[in-house]
């Protein structure tokens, strides 16, 4: 083994020493470039893009039916019934419901016609409990309005039919057309 001392002091003992300094710069020397190569960014490229929607305005409407149930044509006192319209609208819609004359003969907003045969009842639907503000089709006079929320929002019909009305009997029946609009 030949030991060897270079010019900064060092004592180096043989070859083998020498290889190990060797194969130790070459993997400092390695490790570096693996270090480096792994800090390297990929190259990327971005863009981007627009998302909408349209809300419509839009308005359904689900009616059920208003039963007077029997009327006595003697009794001295009138036949009041009531039915509920759930009025469904997107939120924030403004809405007037509307109701017609119904399909009977000769009937009118003030005065609708339930029908057996030739035979007719007259009965008034209201939009208040008290029954005095009659409900029709005239917006901004004679409907009822409201505001859509997105769900479905109740509105009470109120019916009456006068006392004392001569009828033969059996079973009569009108169908009102619901109106909503928005």
């Amino acid at each position: 083994m030949v030991n060897s001392i270079s010019k900064s002091g060092v004592v180096h003992t043989g070859l083998k020493t020498g290889v190990a300094i060797i194969a130790l710069a070459a993997m400092v020397t390695c490790g570096g470039a693996l270090f480096a190569a792994s800090k390297a960014k990929a190259a990327t490229a971005t863009s981007s893009f627009a998302v909408t929607a349209t809300v419509l305005q839009s308005c359904i409407v689900l009616a059920t039916p208003m039963i007077f149930g029997n009327y006595d044509p003697t009794s001295l006192t009138p036949t009041d019934a009531t039915t509920e319209l759930l009025v469904t609208c997107t939120n924030g819609t403004s809405y007037n419901v509307g109701l017609n004359a119904g399909g009977g003969s000769g009937a009118s907003i003030a005065s609708r016609k339930l029908s057996f045969g030739g035979s007719t009842l007259n009965y008034t639907l209201y939009r208040d409990s008290n029954r005095t503000n009659v409900w029709g089709t005239t917006v901004g006079t004679d409907t009822q309005i409201g505001t859509g929320t997105g769900l479905p929002v109740g509105h009470t019909v109120y019916g009456r039919m006068p006392a004392l009305q001569a009828a033969l009997p059996g079973v009569y029946t009108d169908t009102i057309t619901v109106t909503v609009t928005y």
